[in-house]
């Protein structure tokens, strides 16, 4: 009597199982898709696996199934053949449902406290996603690159970072969508070194000067001189040119700061 109720209980799981596989056939599945994948008569092979970023899966007997870009029915055949092939299950019926898509998430990348992907709730906004993600690290730049779809068209803003949060209403703070990208990119930086206090690469703050650049550095040494600066910079034709700066001059990226001794 108990073997009869499991069964039947497989059965209803199954055909709302098959409601669903019948209106989304067509699904490609992608890398953070949810499934639970079920084994007709074979309850023990039941499932949930999430799609790894390589496209694939890890089924019981059969191993690692590379499922990425196929369709829910494709994927069900190529597992029902891997297990038939196997000699594990001699006529298998394999249902795949889709428990979270990945159009219901958003990713968060690059130079942030906790890079992943995070569900999407109702009318999600930028701000919302990068709190979820820890905000951006110290060496993350001011902007963050939003990538996604909009009316069947490939979507691309820049956003603002600070703008988000030192305005009390921002346009950069737009909704989001399921499959949209949110990417931090490494702050640009200059490099500092001759006869500075801490010479290396720092970050480049906005509307940094000379002047202060050379304070990131700690100023120059007891031998150095701040009037002794060579600035080493790219020009539009990728040739370093040697510069005396003025101190207030901007700081672009990749500037090459060198302190020289004093000449006295």
């Amino acid at each position: 009597m108990t073997q009869l109720l499991i069964r039947t209980l497989i059965v209803f799981t199954l055909l709302a199982a098959n409601v669903f596989a019948e209106n989304n056939l067509d699904y490609p599945l992608g890398p953070g898709d949810v499934l639970r994948i079920q084994v007709f008569q074979n309850p023990d092979l039941t499932t949930e696996t999430r799609v790894s970023e390589n496209g694939s899966i890890t089924f019981p007997l059969i191993g690692a199934v590379e499922v990425g870009s196929l369709s829910i029915a494709a994927a069900e055949k190529k597992i029902a053949a891997a297990l038939k092939n196997g000699g594990f299950v001699q006529q298998p019926q394999i249902n795949i449902v889709v428990l979270q898509m990945r159009g219901n998430q958003v990713s968060v990348l690059g130079q942030v406290n906790r890079p992943g992907r995070f569900p999407l709730e109702t009318l999600s906004r930028v701000s919302d996603m990068l709190a979820m993600a820890g905000g951006a690290t110290m060496l993350g730049d001011d902007h963050a690159i939003i990538t996604g779809i909009r009316n069947g068209k490939p979507f691309r803003k820049v956003i603002d970072i600070p703008a988000l949060y030192l305005k009390e209403t921002s346009d950069e703070d737009i909704f989001l969508a399921g499959g949209d990208i949110i990417y931090v990119h490494r702050a640009p930086v200059f490099y500092i070194y001759g006869e500075a206090q801490r010479p290396g690469p720092y970050r480049i703050e906005r509307g940094m000067t000379v002047m202060q650049a050379l304070a990131q550095g700690g100023g120059p040494t007891a031998r150095g001189s701040e009037w002794r600066l060579r600035l080493h910079r790219k020009n539009n034709e990728g040739k370093v040119e040697n510069i005396s700066p003025e101190m207030t001059d901007e700081v672009q990226p990749n500037d090459i700061i060198y302190v020289r001794e004093s000449i006295f």
